[in-house]
């Protein structure tokens, strides 16, 4: 997980500065998905872009980060978070000291999704919760970018008038490891995780969903962007 990011560090913030409003649209969601989530680990911060975001607009305060790539940490870091360098499968999660533990646009990069949410939840306390946040395989996003990945460019004729004008990094795209929703649902249940709820955004094609921010809003039938949260009983 996040190795592939290493000098690609700089294009990550990039390009969502580029894309304001589905920036602000996706931390809208997150935002919503840990509001009163107590102590949150946010794990795959990246450039803590995010938690930035939620700290100084939307009264949100998370600290703490897992963040395999050194270049992401180290911008993570002058954005006030304390990072430690390791991948979700290697970091040792400590036991009850965190009340939520967030996966914020990472659970695509994590290989053995299962492995990590069985060691989350050994760590959780019971009512604590995890929270996975992602595009879904089966969204518009999904399946534009699993084809950019199979022809291995943006510049192909399938794709042609499909994408934004300025689309995800084909290099980020290409490390990527979607899963659909029902599958990151199963994979919670089968850890013991219980009262499964979902949000999600983004529901505008891909062409518009720059256009403006939007509001997240319940469920995952339609958005390119899905929180899944589920508690530990």
């Amino acid at each position: 997980m996040g190795k592939g990011f290493d000098q690609y560090a700089a294009a990550y913030d990039a390009w969502f500065l580029d894309n304001t409003n589905v920036l602000y649209s996706e931390a809208a969601l997150v935002a919503g998905a840990v509001k009163d989530a107590g102590r949150v680990l946010s794990v795959g911060c990246g450039s803590g872009l995010f938690e930035k975001i939620m700290r100084d607009e939307m009264g949100i305060d998370i600290r703490d980060g897992v963040e395999p790539s050194a270049p992401m940490a180290d911008i993570a870091r002058k954005r006030g978070m304390e990072v430690i360098e390791a991948t979700a499968e290697d970091f040792d999660y400590p036991a009850g000291r965190y009340d939520t533990i967030l996966f914020n646009g990472s659970p695509s990069y994590i290989t053995d999704l299962d492995a990590v949410l069985a060691k989350v939840y050994a760590a959780l306390p019971s009512g604590g919760r995890v929270v996975l946040v992602d595009v879904p395989k089966e969204s518009s996003y999904g399946l534009l970018y699993n084809l950019a990945k199979a022809v291995g460019t943006w510049d192909h004729p399938l794709l042609e008038g499909t994408y934004p004008p300025n689309p995800y990094p084909i290099e980020f795209v290409n490390v990527a490891n979607w899963r659909t929703t029902a599958e990151k649902i199963a994979l919670l249940e089968k850890n013991g995780f219980t009262g499964i709820v979902s949000s999600q955004t983004l529901t505008r094609h891909p062409l518009c969903s720059d256009l403006s921010p939007e509001e997240p809003s319940a469920g995952h039938d339609r958005g390119d962007y899905v929180a899944v949260t589920a508690f530990k009983p």
